[in-house]
């Protein structure tokens, strides 16, 4: 039997018979994760930065309060680490997701690396909220999702790659919005766009590792 995870704003959650997860909503966008790992715009970057950028650094906080970029300490009242050199775009700063990469080796990548986080510039994925993270069985960070736009049919592979607000459902990145033709923003282009009523349907498989463009993500349990 089906049964319903829960409620956020007037959409039903629900766990159907074969353990997916299926809601619908609107879509907000989210630019986290873009460091310019395969040649798109990083999220954020300091004012004065020469390229563009998926979101304005306001959207990301200020000083003593760094919540939307990595710094050097881990806390929000760290300094925000700026890519050097040899990195995909010098200048900029790092974006983080909730799910982390590995080098081919599967050891860890550190914090201040580029290529640790999923880049909403080109991966379809979307982000959940730990209503959904923490009621089902199975892993849901690094698992397979399917997006369909219903108003014109379109539908994604995606990964589930970034835990959200518990009050907020339906966002998603930068790449998957373009796949199902939901607009983005006109200069930042996460900053703006989205779909604001419940066209959105989303499916979830917790437990069942996505595979996004050849790419296989890890599934990373809840708290890592």
């Amino acid at each position: 039997m089906s049964k319903i995870i829960g409620t956020i704003h007037g959409q039903d959650i629900t766990e159907e018979n074969d353990l997916s997860v299926t809601f619908s909503a609107d879509a907000t966008l989210d630019g986290d994760g873009a460091n310019g790992q395969f040649g798109g715009d990083p999220c954020y970057a300091p004012r004065g930065y020469a390229g563009g950028t998926l979101d304005v650094i306001e959207n990301a906080g200020g000083p003593g309060n760094w919540f939307g970029v990595v710094t050097d300490t881990g806390e929000v009242d760290g300094k925000p680490i700026v890519q050097g050199d040899s990195d995909p775009c010098p200048g900029a700063h790092l974006s983080a997701t909730s799910l982390h990469l590995r080098k081919a080796d599967g050891t860890r990548l550190p914090d201040s690396s580029p290529f640790k986080y999923v880049d909403s510039a080109t991966v379809p994925f979307i982000v959940v909220p730990p209503m959904i993270i923490k009621g089902v069985a199975g892993i849901v960070m690094g698992c397979r999702a399917i997006v369909t736009n219903s108003k014109n049919g379109k539908s994604v592979e995606a990964v589930v790659a970034d835990g959200g607000p518990s009050n907020h459902l339906g966002e998603i990145s930068v790449a998957c919005a373009k796949a199902i033709g939901v607009p983005t923003g006109t200069t930042h282009p996460a900053n703006g766009g989205g779909a604001s009523s419940p066209d959105i349907h989303y499916r979830l498989f917790p437990g069942t590792a996505a595979i996004v463009n050849g790419v296989t993500y890890p599934l990373q349990p809840s708290g890592l």
